[in-house]
């Protein structure tokens, strides 16, 4: 996998919306993480159809496909934040001039719904892309500092290094009160001890699973794989999802699962039943409740880099990415 060039302060950042529109943040929102980026030595910049809207808050495939290669092809952008997740970015797959973005490597990073594009990109491509903060995210003002050190870690230099669990964690929504938040103490916990390197694939699990049967969909035998999902998942479509990815692969490294949404359902009673029906995961390392997905905060990862899972220890670390 080819790594693009990290990003360094004084770069320009292009925001797009592969997904749903920048139309549904708020001005203030959209001012407040502006400065964040900037207050990290960061130019920000808007693609042409950001702010557009649609019936369903995103654009057309044709808008939202011309701002994706219109960040590519700049010669001055180095790095490109998606807005927000949504429903819709596996509509832009077929429509993507890959090759354009091969000569133009360069940092996506983006969550949830983006992990179809992100993970087209980087199996169509060879480029790694990363996992991690939407330019939404850079609005939340408490547990910011965890989700940025890390975001600035992974997308700025390339010495490789722990991911370790953040002080507290969040299932709030921050978004519409960014004072009377509710935190909780963090542990991440093992389900399988051992230690292992690999490629790591994954990201937002239903979301991933929609890409099984195309090209976009990566190799996931002998890698090493991070899951997680939203609000909407529930322990029965989560087990049958996770099933369904065992059983696109013949062996899998290692498993490490974000941690899920209070209104999910997903006990740790609930969960622990859904690992045990899979014997192969006894067999290699399984951290799950990490620092990932759709609570606050989270760290950044590449899809298609290469990363060490401790499970004795509870430890991650990222190799090359």
């Amino acid at each position: 996998m080819r790594i693009p060039e990290k990003l360094k302060q004084g770069d320009e950042i292009r925001i797009i919306a592969p997904s749903r529109s920048a139309s549904i943040l708020s001005e203030e929102g959209v001012q407040t993480a502006k400065e964040r980026l900037e207050d990290l030595g960061f130019v920000v910049s808007f693609g042409k159809h950001v702010f557009d809207k649609d019936l369903q808050n995103s654009t057309s495939i044709q808008q939202r496909v011309e701002d994706l290669h219109e960040a590519f092809t700049d010669e001055n952008v180095k790095g490109i934040l998606t807005v927000i997740g949504g429903f819709n970015s596996n509509e832009l797959l077929p429509y993507i001039d890959y090759g354009l973005l091969k000569k133009n490597p360069k940092v996506f990073c983006g969550y949830s719904d983006i992990t179809a594009i992100g993970t087209a990109i980087s199996t169509q491509t060879g480029i790694v892309t990363y996992s991690g903060p939407h330019f939404s995210s850079f609005q939340m003002k408490k547990a910011q500092e965890y989700q940025t050190h890390f975001f600035t870690q992974c997308l700025m230099q390339s010495d490789p290094f722990e991911l370790k669990p953040s002080e507290q964690w969040s299932d709030d929504a921050w978004y519409l009160d960014q004072e009377d938040r509710v935190f909780e103490k963090t542990v991440w916990k093992t389900y399988n001890e051992g230690t292992v390197s690999g490629k790591l694939w994954g990201g937002n699990l239903c979301t991933l699973n929609l890409l099984q049967g195309t090209k976009y969909m990566p190799s996931i035998n002998n890698a090493i794989l991070f899951i997680e999902d939203d609000e909407m998942t529930i322990p029965e479509t989560f087990a049958r999802d996770l099933t369904s990815l065992l059983q696109n692969a013949q062996f899998v490294k290692a498993l490490v699962i974000g941690r899920f949404q209070r209104a999910s359902k997903m006990t740790e009673e609930q969960l622990l039943f859904i690992l045990d029906k899979h014997p192969s995961l006894k067999e290699i390392p399984v951290l799950y409740d990490v620092d990932f997905g759709h609570t606050q905060p989270m760290f950044t990862f590449p899809l298609g880099g290469e990363v060490q899972v401790d499970a004795s220890r509870g430890v991650l670390k990222l190799e090359k990415f």
